[in-house]
């Protein structure tokens, strides 16, 4: 007979008589609680609903912190952001139906991001389960259809004695690579019921490492070190991983040219000698990666944004370090390793042998010379002056965070992140909206650092109610807002594509007096005192906004 667990029913007889005399007053809504603390969590977002009020009423009975937003898709960014700035799982609170769904849109960019959030959603009671139509409020008849194709698992409750149990899994699924949202479900008859069960203590939802197959470090190092021509493509999943310094040692020590995707800002120094920068929607850099003889791409599926919109066709052999299965060789033929990028790349730094190459750093210069003469001959100064204006007035460890605009397109290829981890967009499903509420969720996770959204005037309308939020719990963050009166980048595809542009051009507010009725200050700037004007409300405390009233223009695509 094991005894693997006695240490755990060795109670004092203080412990004891807490276990076997619970306090009176307790329902299913803080077992809920009770379990997310339990796990190690501190802050809750959400919005209430009419079912799932035995959550929140728990949460007054908790040690935990709830930031409530104005919309359900907007906490959900707001918990995508917290994910991604800590590393830990961010629990999403949700009622049925109407509210379930309102959040959806959030939870496909944190499943394209591998954001781990954890929502928990009320449901209908359960005597109306089963798919009838018995005519509840908020009744569909099956909610979990909506969310299967989106998040990593469902995680379905029935009874109270089910919840911390329904809530380790998910929470264990949320954290194992590659990270994602998950979903739990609870009827509100079971988080309304009293509930006798004692409270919940120390839970251990530990997600299992995700290592490389020895073999395949083997293959894949003798490939690295053998190679004429190496490069390196870095995705978002060197981030997630923590494993910018891992990255930086094996290029260096095969002196490996390497390019960052999109998701992957910041997993390797702008200035280095070997960095390619972040150009991929760019034709030298495409001609560049075609060219290596042998290609490591880590953490990265190489999808549509990352492969000049599926231009790229490698010559060379494709190592790809992917921790998401459905993505290994997806688009490529290559050596699939499916292993979280930290211990893969650790074990490859093991496995290579130094490989010197003295013309690989001018062989970087020359395609970034390229680059730069492209964009030079567009004349395209307002854009860059814009885009520096921003990194000069936006501290180094500040997080930033983008919506689907064209300054942001600009800020992918274009703008060093300095950090890794500090810059975040919406580039994974491309919804619109997500900059200001996502910036609210990194500025509950750490409110000693100013926060930075940049959105458009058509993606700001999404947000809008925010302002509230960003109010009421004082959060130091800083909205920029590009006003050019539409939706820029669709103006310039319609445009491009069938010759004028329709439904793209917008009726909006004045925002720097909408700021203003909100208590935020705000201020109108202009492209020359841009650095001034942001830096300045950037260091101030609590929210900011700055409006911009602008037309930028993108580069032009060279996968046409």
């Amino acid at each position: 007979m094991s005894h693997d667990h006695d240490d755990r029913r060795q109670l004092t007889a203080a412990q004891a008589a807490a276990v076997l005399n619970p306090p009176a007053g307790r329902n299913g809504g803080d077992l809920v609680v009770e379990s997310l603390q339990g796990l190690g969590a501190t802050t809750v977002f959400g919005l209430p609903g009419q079912h799932a009020l035995g959550m929140f009423d728990a949460l007054r009975r908790s040690s935990l912190a709830y930031v409530g937003l104005r919309v359900e898709n907007n906490a959900g960014f707001a918990a995508d952001a917290y994910g991604r700035i800590t590393g830990e799982v961010a629990p999403l609170l949700l009622s049925t139906g109407p509210g379930a769904l309102t959040s959806l849109a959030a939870l496909q960019e944190a499943a394209a991001a591998s954001a781990p959030v954890l929502a928990i959603s009320s449901q209908i009671p359960t005597a109306g389960l089963g798919g009838g139509r018995h005519g509840y409020l908020h009744e569909l008849r099956d909610q979990q259809a909506s969310v299967r194709d989106i998040v990593k698992s469902v995680h379905t409750v029935r009874t109270a004695s089910q919840i911390p149990s329904a809530i380790a899994a998910a929470w264990e699924s949320a954290l194992t690579a590659p990270h994602g949202p998950v979903w739990v479900e609870i009827p509100q008859d079971v988080l309304l019921a009293e509930t006798t069960l004692p409270v919940v203590s120390a839970m251990d939802a530990t997600p299992r490492e995700l290592y490389p197959r020895p073999e395949l470090t083997i293959a894949a190092a003798h490939l690295l070190s053998n190679a004429e021509r190496p490069v390196i493509i870095a995705g978002g999943g060197v981030v997630r991983s923590d494993a910018s310094g891992k990255l930086l040692a094996l290029a260096e020590k095969i002196d490996a040219p390497v390019v960052t995707t999109f998701g992957g800002k910041g997993a390797f120094p702008w200035e280095h000698p070997l960095s390619l920068r972040s150009w991929l929607e760019d034709r030298h850099t495409t001609d560049f990666l075609e060219d290596a003889d042998v290609l490591l791409v880590v953490g990265s599926g190489l999808g549509e944004l990352s492969s000049n919109y599926h231009t790229f066709r490698p010559r060379g052999r494709v190592i790809q370090i992917e921790a998401d299965a459905g993505k290994l060789e997806s688009n490529h033929p290559a050596l699939g390793i499916h292993s979280d990028a930290r211990e893969a790349l650790a074990d490859l730094l093991e496995a290579v042998e130094r490989r010197e190459d003295a013309g690989a750093a001018e062989r970087v210069r020359t395609v970034l010379e390229k680059v730069r003469v492209r964009i030079e001959a567009q004349e395209l100064t307002l854009e860059q002056q814009v885009l520096a204006a921003v990194r000069e007035a936006l501290p180094d460890a500040a997080p930033s965070f983008w919506d689907m605009t064209i300054l942001a397109y600009w800020a992918w290829s274009a703008f060093d992140a300095r950090r890794p981890n500090t810059m975040h967009s919406a580039q994974g499903a491309g919804g619109l909206g997500y900059a200001f509420p996502a910036a609210v969720g990194a500025a509950a996770a750490d409110p000693t650092k100013p926060v930075l959204a940049v959105s458009g005037d058509g993606g700001a309308m999404y947000s809008i109610a925010e302002l509230a939020t960003a109010r009421q719990y004082d959060l130091p963050l800083t909205w920029l807002i590009v006003d050019d009166g539409g939706y820029g980048i669709l103006r310039e595809y319609m445009t491009g594509a069938f010759g004028e542009a329709t439904a793209t051009e917008l009726s909006r507010p004045d925002f720097v007096a909408l700021a203003e009725s909100f208590g935020v200050p705000a201020v109108r700037t202009t492209p020359e005192s841009l650095a001034a004007d942001l830096g300045k409300a950037l260091a101030a405390p609590g929210p900011s906004v700055v409006v911009l009233p602008a037309l930028l223009r993108m580069f032009e695509p060279t996968h046409l």
